[in-house]
């Protein structure tokens, strides 16, 4: 090998999955000349469960609660990618007081997995309070789930033709409450980090992929909106009635952490909009569509997405007429988002590593699954 650095050699260095920042479930090998960063394998399988395998020997209600279990931070966008695939290719139309429902609930999804993202990001690089600010407005969010749907964490909260069940008496003004009080919320975090010189100095000008990179390397969700690309799955492919409410999509300018974390700061504004226009909306009716007790879909084959908190979550199913899928895909957000790490961390620090696994805000049980 060629002398570098202070007459030194490149090495080979393995980083995690041990590591805290990569979650226990990841491994990355750096080639390093010194501290900079001159290449990076992502290696993936350490949580491997076969779930897309498992979705072709249960019936498609059985299917639900797996899809909890990829994106566990985000269970409820899920299920709502899932069951929206299986309504496509039956042709169903869930009704409107449904369709609502699922939008508050994948909403308040969102910004409890933004949540985590800042809270873990930030006790990455070395903010500690953030994570104490944060949590504790996770904790009301997960309070509404559970007098939902029973569940905190894996909820199993939608059904192929709606919701399982209509809002408990006082739900919607608990969560009125909830995203009233919030961006009061968001402003106190922001205050702790957006101008913080220490902040900055970790972020800004670290992982920075324009927007041609981006769109080559498949990148959605934040990662690709950072980078200035105006791409959202709820309004290039609206379902349920996204069409129907008002909200903005952030983009940052520059394509770095920094844009990064601005621009998942005002998707959680975005989504309180949602939520408040969602629940003044909100019609009466019933909350299923008539499906058959069995379902079976006719034959074909059907794609189906929805913009999770990650990015772009698609569903791939092939029916062969039968009660359980003959094959589902998943289209995950974090398994494709981690493929720039590479191009993400040339050039850098060890350090900014975890700055920059921190920003692409990836489940390991989403990318193994």
């Amino acid at each position: 090998m060629e002398a570098t650095l202070l007459g030194g050699e490149e090495m080979e260095v393995s980083f995690g999955p041990q590591h805290p920042a990569t979650h226990g479930v990841l491994r990355l090998l750096l080639k390093v000349d010194g501290e900079k960063i001159v290449d990076a394998k992502p290696i993936i399988g350490y949580l491997h469960r076969g779930t897309e395998k498992l979705f072709e020997r249960e019936t498609y209600p059985q299917c639900i609660p797996h899809t909890d279990r990829m994106d566990y931070t985000a269970a409820a966008t899920n299920n709502q990618g899932f069951v929206g695939a299986v309504e496509k290719l039956m042709g169903i139309t869930i009704p409107p007081r449904a369709a609502y429902i699922r939008m508050i609930l994948a909403e308040l999804q969102r910004i409890a997995s933004h949540i985590i993202w800042l809270a873990t990001h930030a006790l990455d690089i070395g903010a500690v309070t953030p994570f104490f600010y944060t949590f504790e407005e996770r904790e009301k969010i997960l309070d509404l789930f559970e007098e939902y749907c029973g569940a905190r964490l894996t909820l199993n909260t939608m059904r192929i033709g709606g919701v399982p069940w209509d809002l408990p008496e006082g739900w919607t003004d608990r969560c009125r409450k909830f995203v009233d009080e919030l961006p009061k919320k968001i402003e106190d975090w922001e205050r702790l980090l957006t101008n913080n010189r220490i902040w900055k100095a970790r972020t800004v000008g670290v992982g920075v992929i324009d927007a041609e990179k981006a769109i080559a390397w498949g990148l959605t969700g934040p990662p690709l909106r950072g980078s200035g690309v105006k791409w959202d799955i709820r309004k290039v492919f609206p379902y349920d009635h996204y069409n129907e409410v008002e909200f903005d999509i952030p983009i940052g300018k520059n394509g770095d952490t920094y844009d990064r974390y601005l621009v998942r700061m005002e998707e959680m504004r975005q989504s309180v909009r949602i939520i408040r226009q969602c629940l003044d909306r909100l019609p009466d009716g019933p909350v299923m569509a008539w499906v058959p007790k069995v379902i079976r879909p006719p034959k074909g084959e059907v794609y189906f997405s929805v913009e999770g908190p990650k990015g772009e979550l698609g569903y791939y199913i092939v029916s062969d007429g039968n009660v359980t899928p003959y094959r589902v895909r998943v289209r995950p957000p974090c398994f494709v988002n981690l493929q720039a790490l590479p191009e993400l961390v040339k050039g850098h620090l060890v350090a900014d590593v975890v700055a920059v696994i921190g920003t692409l805000d990836i489940v390991l049980g989403e990318i193994d699954r």
